[in-house]
């Protein structure tokens, strides 16, 4: 009884310490709640895109509720927020401005889906594969850098989420997952025109028809979606006569993680063609023409020149 009497006596003389010690349980509570909600959620859903909305949703959530707690503890009243913040944004929006950023980010991020885990980004000079999105960092398999095209490099970059404010990002992935690629065949002056291009046009369909089939519906959907005119996604093939050789250019649609495979297969296709050809196509390289040999001075050993 005494010990009680003397923790109300202590109280009374230490409001100031009271509050924030309960401050301080209500925060170590609400952390406790998003941990125990997160874990529940990860037993009980058993899909993982929606799995991981709702464990990210809670952590949200959480936060939320303990910067209304801040504001409520430490100014007295919830309806003076605007004049909490005013207050609080002199002091601290210096230090911590990339942290604000980040966090404004990640909301901005999951409102107006920028991007989500799974897709192909470039952000900021980097380009990879979102893996996870949190409250301050975007987490990317990274792609390219000393890897060619589109392979993993094998590092994992951690990336501000403050970045969607500073520039432009680039998804391969969200609305239209594919992208249009182009194959340049020199082919040497004399071959059979007509040929070649029924070999690289009927190899370019044939190969490339599952993505020209899916990526119809895709395009008119993205149509309707954003003010933009329609395109061709058939593959096209354009021809342009250079000095050295005939230039064909094919322009394809691809699946956009398949660019590279999907390009060696047309260039394998397509050599064995034009070499089954019995030189009807033959390939160009750069050649050089000599037009006049200069006059060439041999001196002897008596001193004649011819």
């Amino acid at each position: 009884m005494e010990s009680l009497d003397y923790l109300k006596t202590w109280m009374t003389e230490h409001a100031t310490a009271t509050e924030l010690l309960k401050y301080l349980l209500w925060v170590v509570v609400i952390v406790l709640g998003i941990s125990f909600l997160r874990r529940l959620l990860k037993r009980r859903l058993p899909d993982i895109s929606v799995r991981y909305k709702a464990q990210k949703g809670v952590e949200i959530i959480g936060y939320l509720f303990i910067i209304l707690l801040t504001i409520s503890y430490f100014t007295g009243n919830i309806q003076d927020f605007t004049l909490a913040i005013g207050l609080l944004t002199a002091g601290i929006t210096i230090t911590l401005q990339e942290l604000i950023l980040s966090i404004a980010g990640s909301f901005y991020i999951f409102l107006v889906r920028v991007y989500k885990p799974g897709d192909r980004i470039e952000i900021n000079g980097i380009k990879g594969d979102v893996i996870d999105v949190d409250s301050i960092y975007t987490t990317m398999m990274e792609i390219g850098e000393w890897v060619s095209s589109d392979n993993y490099s094998g590092r994992i970059v951690k990336l501000s989420n403050a970045f969607v404010f500073k520039g432009p990002i680039y998804n391969y992935s969200q609305d239209f997952p594919f992208v249009w690629d182009e194959l340049t065949l020199p082919i040497r002056y004399g071959s059979d025109v007509e040929l070649a291009k029924s070999i690289v046009v009927e190899i370019a369909t044939e190969t490339l028809s599952d993505y020209v089939n899916q990526s119809i519906e895709k395009w008119q959907e993205v149509v309707k979606k954003y003010y933009i005119e329609d395109a061709v996604v058939n593959p096209t093939l354009a021809i342009t006569m250079t000095d050295n050789w005939m230039q064909f250019n094919l322009r394809y649609i691809v699946d956009y993680k398949k660019r590279r495979m999907t390009k060696h297969l047309l260039n394998e296709k397509i050599g064995k063609a034009f070499l089954a050809s019995e030189e009807k196509v033959r390939l160009a390289s750069a050649t050089f023409e000599i037009v006049q040999i200069p006059p060439v001075k041999i001196q002897t050993g008596d001193n004649s020149a011819t």
